[in-house]
């Protein structure tokens, strides 16, 4: 991990199959860190077995020991969005990529980062439709969007949006979105009416 700067390695049994993954964080476990003071500050009461496969994890000098077993992956088929969903849900930075069960790479919240900033530098100084695109993909992720059938269209610079967004929560988030894409000049919402009765459509 020190040599080539990475935090996180995938575990494969003889047969190449993934059986795990090591991190950072797994090893920060390791009583040479002094992890005994840090399990004193929890509250909890371990049962045996927990207690059991904690000392192992703490203790053991081999990756099977320490390791995360039961990895989160997706196919390599798997969109941006849902590879950003799965890693804020899961509270993880790193997920391997598979192919008809066997593992093809893996991707990291730093390969995604490197994504945005592509998209941002290249593809949304390239004209409307770029910047729509870029926009779809950001509504796309870990919005609460879900469900609601937006849509946006893009005219010299500002994005228009429509869809089934009732929310002032997630009015919020879909302006967020569309206002993050580099090359929009403003946001208007052709969004349902509040409960109140107020209009929502504005402009910047």
């Amino acid at each position: 991990m020190l040599t080539y700067r990475i935090s996180g390695v995938p575990v494969i049994d003889d047969a190449g199959c993934l059986v795990g993954i090591i991190s950072e964080g797994d090893l920060l476990r390791r009583t040479e860190l002094g992890r005994g003071t840090i399990a004193e500050l929890g509250t909890s009461v371990l049962t045996a077995g927990e207690q059991a496969t904690d000392y192992v994890k703490s203790n053991s000098w081999r990756v099977a020991g320490v390791m995360s077993r039961a990895p989160v992956v997706v196919e390599e088929d798997a969109s941006l969005g849902r590879v950003s969903g799965l890693m804020q849900k899961h509270g993880i930075k790193r997920i391997p990529v598979m192919r008809e069960g066997g593992l093809v790479g893996i991707i990291s919240r730093a390969d995604l980062l490197k994504v945005i900033v592509r998209a941002d530098l290249d593809e949304t100084a390239r004209g409307d439709e770029a910047v729509r695109r870029s926009i779809a993909i950001r509504l796309s992720e870990n919005t609460g969007l879900l469900g609601r059938d937006v849509t946006v269209a893009v005219t010299d610079g500002v994005a228009h949006l429509w869809g089934n967004v009732d929310t002032a929560e997630c009015k919020k988030a879909a302006r967020v979105a569309a206002e993050s894409v580099r090359g929009v000049r403003g946001v208007v919402e052709h969004f349902p009416e509040d409960p109140k009765g107020s209009a929502i459509a504005r402009s910047d």
